[in-house]
């Protein structure tokens, strides 16, 4: 029998301890914890899982490994999780992409989100409106009203059909009032690249990939997409402060689990990780990446869950994307 003078006892020695005797489990973690990544090794996703998983191993007590499964835009990985077993041994590091716009593009098997439980949005991008050093524009307003003038003929990169710099740049032109002509590529290094070449004048990057590039100026940053401006370029303003407000368009990485996974063990990490993303050390590797750390709780999650699902479906009827 658990007496309260015991859980009083162990939760002097582990708040762990304290939480798993409380509901009737075995202490966790008592073994390997895999988190998967739905990407490569060395992108983006797959590094914000490498920094998280190394503190978690430290403040929990157990090994946390990456396990990398790419493919289908990383559905594999969705559905490889959604049907692990529910005991906080299998993690799913997803990024926005999986959860709010490909189940509205494609078909997939999984459900974004009766499938998963949100644990914690550890980190958040916003994208850059960045053009070539020569665009004949300073700044937004100047950028909007060049656009304007030219229907339908200046023409804007992304990394693909139906990827987010796609979908934030309809959205901004919606927004805006302005007719470009996309030009597609296959991924965001290849789009980049022509910007940067000259070939086309405009691209909504990520902010990890345009950051090098603006610091080194072989682009310029007209605005940033987040609600505030970024600690990596202070300088540059935001959408909505350059007469667009409410503007917002973010994608995010955020650690998931099968949907059964039990409320303590969820909420156990989702504390892991909010202290994770105050560490120093941490912190500095992630706004690296250009990433702003976030660490909020199953709820916040859920509930930005919810409004990217809104979001991002409304910019992908605006762009005729078709369900496949």
């Amino acid at each position: 029998m658990v007496t309260r003078r015991r859980l009083l006892a162990c939760a002097a020695l582990s708040p762990v301890l304290l939480r798993t005797h409380a509901w009737g489990a075995d202490a966790w973690p008592q073994r390997q914890v895999r988190i998967v990544v739905p990407f490569a090794a060395g992108g983006n996703t797959d590094g914000i899982a490498r920094v998280i998983g190394q503190n978690l191993s430290t403040s929990l007590g157990a090994p946390f490994v990456i396990e990398n499964k790419p493919g289908a835009d990383g559905a594999i990985a969705a559905e490889a999780v959604k049907v692990a077993t529910a005991d906080g041994y299998t993690l799913f590091m997803a990024a926005l992409p999986q959860i709010a716009i490909f189940p509205a593009m494609t078909k997939v098997s999984y459900d974004p989100v009766k499938d998963f439980a949100p644990i914690s949005n550890v980190g958040s991008n916003p994208f850059a409106l960045v053009v070539h050093p020569s665009f004949p524009a300073a700044n937004l307003q100047e950028l909007v009203a060049y656009v304007r003038a030219k229907p339908g003929e200046i023409t804007f990169a992304s990394g693909g059909t139906g990827s987010l710099g796609h979908l934030s740049m309809v959205l901004f032109a919606k927004r805006a009032g302005l007719e470009m002509t996309h030009v597609p590529y296959k991924g965001g290094g290849p789009a980049i690249a022509d910007v940067i070449a000259g070939h086309v004048p405009i691209y909504f990057a990520n902010l990890s990939e345009a950051l090098p590039q603006v610091k080194g100026g072989t682009l310029r940053a007209m605005a940033v997409s987040s609600d505030a401006r970024t600690r990596q370029l202070p300088d540059v303003p935001t959408v909505a402060e350059s007469g667009y407000p409410g503007f917002h368009t973010v994608t995010w990485n955020g650690l998931m689990a099968p949907a059964a996974t039990p409320k303590p063990i969820v909420n156990l990490l989702s504390e892991a990780v909010a202290k994770a993303v105050k560490d120093a050390a941490v912190t500095d590797k992630l706004l690296g990446y250009g990433v702003e750390p976030v660490g909020d709780d199953p709820e916040h999650f859920a509930a930005t869950i919810a409004t990217d699902i809104a979001t991002w479906g409304e910019a992908i009827k605006l762009a005729g994307v078709t369900l496949q």
